[in-house]
């Protein structure tokens, strides 16, 4: 089965219905061919998560659908992909549901059957996908842990959700014994490993193995603590009858990760996933036939969407070896058809191959910079990303970076810049399309169309929701506007139905017509395309926001932007910048102060031969870092990257700290989806900043002395 996508004109990318103009607000933006009605399925029969699992199964049967790599017992070593059917899947799912029934009612002895939260807490794996699916089944709602999370926030988030029973992975089992005390309502620990080792094979009488150990202490804390295979077990000598879910029944609590404070519930609806899935189904090609990798958190409601859509189509689903640093040689043996990713991976892959090809000395770089040129001209003109010649000699081995099938990849979560995304385009010979959603609007919210060849914006609305710009007047963002600004607000039947225990932060996202307030700001731009231009979150005055010169103009800068600019090279012209991507590269402002400075974490492959170029020897990075004469060629770089990215004055970084410890969930300065905590950013690199602040003053005293002498 393949899903056939209508073409629609590239010039007019939105429909704005006639008559929906309201005071402070533009009309409403729906897709160009879904203007007349909004789409809450794809398929009559597929209303819930139950119903989406079944259809895949009912058209799939005995083909592939979860798969992961074998590990050689002696070696070690990961070997191929081995595949679980359909029907495989779907015998789990029924014995799980029943064990997970049969033990909320002879161990929890939950008053209820049904509608009770299950988390999960582990790294992608298809244990997930299986519990997830006997959760659906047994009209059970979960509430998903990302693999990364510190014991603070489970604390908070079991303890919010009130959640009963947890299936885990076998490395959490020990953090969450420990954390016992504080999470007296957890009752029931299911590992996702086998708790049964090969010590049981040789222990001697009365001598606890490790497993039983385990068991025994998580009983005197009051934990019943089992396996997936015995809850399956059990289950099938208790059998119960599937108990489906209704289409407004709740089918997961997910919490955002949120850059400050507490994570919010985002209560989803089965109706909510299933006007997802259909949403990105008619947008974006499945095929029964495709093989996807599963590599981005099911936790992350972008990586759980693209799951669902694809069991959705009856496609297979290969889950990466739980490294990331093995992605590569994942995707080379799995060789998928369809990637879902986000921009810090796709900027790690543009650098290798820029690195590798263009960049590359003698005859090899110059048949890529040509090769490049030809493919530029040729997409930027509406003719595609492939070619007859250059595909044959270079772009097909490129290709095999990513396994050699791809035929499309969907990147979201975070911008990514135009340039790399058309280098990428015509390095994989395949769609690329860029979406845009929040946890609150299920993954979806707009997304570019098949055949899209200019980067910078995200299409139109996706067919299951409809947009509109609402008016932001304290940062002068009108729907008057030539080319219409404002807040982003999003309502469809993929949109939540609110956050968890918290009616407050409800009020504040959703008004009474449905209508979600994203905090985004964006554009409406010549073609009828969204673009984000700002968020409200993210800005703050300069010390010069009142300047003699422009009266009272307040001067406003949107750090993301400004770090996307900074952070990715600016490659019209092929003047490819050696020290990108950046890690990090948080940019900081204080309403004190009259200019930026930025903390950032180079990538070593890329900045080593830059730093050693700087000062004409080698040294470590971690010297390098140190040299002032490379920091200053660093800021060159950076500053030439901004002004040929249109950035003004003010909006330029002008010192840097550069740092050799990237970024990680485990310091504390990201969150689990990657995003900067600005806070604790600030915190840790007090000194730093303030230094920086110091010797932009001590610039301009030199400076001011100077002129007085001239």
């Amino acid at each position: 089965m393949t899903t056939v996508l209508k073409k629609i004109s590239l010039e007019k990318q939105t429909i704005e219905l006639p008559g929906t103009r309201k005071p402070g607000q533009t009309g409403i933006y729906r897709h160009p061919l879904y203007a007349d009605k909004l789409v809450i399925s794809s398929n009559p029969k597929i209303t819930t998560l139950y119903e989406n699992f079944r259809y895949g199964l009912k058209i799939s049967k005995d083909r592939p659908f979860l798969g992961t790599r074998v590990i050689d017992p002696k070696t070690g070593k990961r070997g191929v992909y081995v595949w679980q059917t359909y029907r495989q899947v779907a015998n789990r799912v029924t014995n799980l549901g029943s064990g997970l029934v049969h033990l909320a009612e002879t161990v929890a002895r939950l008053p209820k059957l049904e509608k009770f939260p299950v988390g999960i807490w582990s790294t992608n794996r298809p244990e997930w996908c299986i519990a997830d699916t006997a959760c659906s089944s047994y009209n059970l709602f979960t509430i998903s842990l990302y693999d990364t999370l510190g014991p603070d926030t489970v604390e908070y988030v079991i303890n919010h959700a009130e959640i009963p029973i947890l299936i885990t992975s076998a490395d959490h089992i020990i953090s969450l014994i420990q954390l016992s005390p504080k999470i007296p309502g957890l009752q029931i620990v299911i590992s996702m490993d086998s708790l049964e080792d090969d010590a049981t094979k040789w222990a001697a009488p009365n001598i606890p193995t490790k497993a039983s150990a385990l068991k025994a202490w998580a009983a005197e804390k009051g934990i019943y603590l089992i396996d997936i295979t015995a809850v399956e077990e059990l289950g099938k000598k208790n059998k119960r009858k599937h108990n489906p879910p209704k289409p407004d029944d709740l089918a997961c609590i997910m919490y955002t990760s949120g850059t400050t404070g507490v994570p919010k519930g985002a209560m989803l609806t089965h109706e909510n996933f299933t006007a997802s899935a259909s949403g990105t189904t008619f947008t974006m090609p499945f095929r029964q036939e495709d093989v996807v990798i599963s590599y981005l958190p099911l936790a992350h409601i972008f990586g759980r969407m693209c799951d669902l859509s694809a069991i959705k189509i009856g496609a297979a689903i290969g889950y990466f070896s739980g490294d990331i640093n093995l992605l590569v040689e994942d995707m080379q043996t799995l060789r998928p058809t369809v990637m879902i990713s986000v921009p810090r991976l796709l900027n790690r892959i543009y650098a290798k191959i820029v690195s590798s090809s263009v960049e590359a000395p003698g005859v090899v770089g110059i048949l890529a910079r040509k090769a490049v040129a030809d493919k530029l001209a040729n997409l930027e003109a509406g003719r595609g990303f492939t070619h007859p010649i250059w595909d044959r000699l270079l772009f097909n081995k490129m290709r095999l970076a990513l396994g050699g099938r791809v035929r499309s990849i969907c990147c979201g979560s975070a911008p990514i810049a135009k340039e790399i995304l058309s280098f990428l385009r015509i390095a994989f010979c395949c769609e690329i399309y860029e979406g845009y959603g929040a946890t609150e609007t299920c993954a979806t919210a707009s997304v570019t169309h098949p055949g899209e060849y200019r980067g910078g914006h995200l299409g139109s609305s996706f067919p299951c929701n409809e947009i509109k710009l609402v008016d932001v007047p304290e940062m002068n963002y009108l729907a008057t506007d030539p080319y219409p600004r404002g807040e982003i607000c999003i309502r469809g039947k993929n949109v939540f139905v609110g956050y968890y225990k918290d009616p407050k932060k409800t009020e504040e996202a959703l008004d009474k017509e449905g209508w979600y307030y994203s905090g985004d700001i964006g554009m409406i731009d010549e073609r009828g395309a969204i673009v984000i231009i700002d968020r409200k979150k993210n800005i703050f005055k300069l010390a010069q926001g009142v300047l003699q010169v422009w009266d009272s103009l307040n001067w406003r800068v949107m750090l993301y932007f400004l770090e996307i600019m900074h952070g990715t090279p600016y490659s019209r012209r092929f003047t490819w910048c050696s020290l990108n991507p950046l890690t990090h590269f948080p940019v900081h402002g204080d309403s004190l102060q009259n200019q930026l400075v930025a903390i950032i974490v180079p990538d070593p492959l890329v900045f080593v031969p830059f730093g050693q170029k700087v000062i004409g020897v080698k040294r470590p990075f971690e010297e390098l870092v140190r040299d002032d004469r490379v920091r200053k060629a660093t800021l060159v770089e950076m500053d030439k990257t901004a002004k040929e990215g249109g950035l003004q004055g003010f909006e330029c970084v002008k010192a840097i700290y550069i740092d050799t410890v990237p970024f990680s969930i485990e310091n504390d300065l990201l969150t689990p989806t990657l995003k900067v905590k600005r806070p604790q950013c600030a915190g840790k690199y007090r000194i730093e900043i303030d230094a920086l602040y110091r010797e932009l003053m001590e610039s301009a005293k030199d400076g001011n002395q100077l002129l007085a002498k001239l």
